[in-house]
């Protein structure tokens, strides 16, 4: 079984720009909806994503927090395209960068669509307790925050959060 053990972060300030390594489009889906994950009735979360030319079937537990069960399986893009176009409760994209500190990998993710403003650095780590490095602009943790979770940002994007969640995330950093 595989485990996952990721870390999410709001940012702090832009300064992550300066050291991208490399970027790359991607879209996702899930085709369990988000729904059912909400009321429980799903016990994981099943996405098809599309990055370039490549894409994957992942499954993962819908359970909180920053250590889950997840399994991940290259599919061809063509197959990931029909799946994000016929059977996705919605399509989630973004812009993903990845910048490395003290030879530690960031993903930060910048949304796109009914998501745009919304950008998330996450980090995944062989252990819970793992150290990493904390650069300045790494802001407010928000892995145990659900709203954060990319299958809750189809149901409810960041455009649609009220005036106050908005200004109580910006609070937080």
């Amino acid at each position: 079984m595989g485990i996952e053990i990721e870390r999410k972060f709001l940012l702090a300030s832009d300064d992550w720009r300066g050291a991208i390594e490399r970027s790359e489009p991607i879209a996702q889906g899930y085709l369990v909806g988000a729904q059912a994950l909400r009321d429980g009735s799903a016990r994981a979360s099943v996405r098809a994503r599309l990055a370039g030319e490549q894409a994957w079937l992942n499954i993962k537990a819908a359970t909180l927090g920053i250590e889950r069960a997840e399994f991940e399986y290259a599919i061809p893009a063509s197959d990931a395209r029909t799946l994000l176009d016929t059977l996705c409760d919605g399509v989630l994209e973004k812009v993903r960068h990845h910048v490395r500190v003290d030879g530690v990998l960031f993903e930060i993710d910048e949304f796109l669509g009914d998501n745009a403003g919304l950008t998330v650095a996450e980090v995944e780590l062989p252990a819970v307790d793992a150290p990493f490095p904390r650069p300045a602009w790494l802001g407010r943790e928000v892995s145990a925050l659900p709203r954060y979770y990319n299958v809750n940002l189809i149901a409810h994007p960041y455009r649609q959060w009220s005036l106050a969640e908005r200004a109580a995330e910006d609070a937080a950093c």
